[in-house]
């Protein structure tokens, strides 16, 4: 089963990215590198609930 989760930058806190993971497979938070418009540089974005 696919859930929708939103990834929240761990520097600045903006939430800009909708994903979803499948829970069965990865049931702790998901870490992802995507890229922050506000820090112009890819930075770590982690699953908010």
């Amino acid at each position: 089963m696919r859930k929708n989760i939103i990834l929240e930058c761990l520097e600045t806190g903006e939430r800009l990215y909708l994903t979803s993971k499948n829970v069965r497979n990865t049931p702790d938070r998901l870490k992802l590198k995507k890229y922050s418009p506000k820090l112009n540089r890819p930075a770590v974005f982690q699953e908010i609930k």
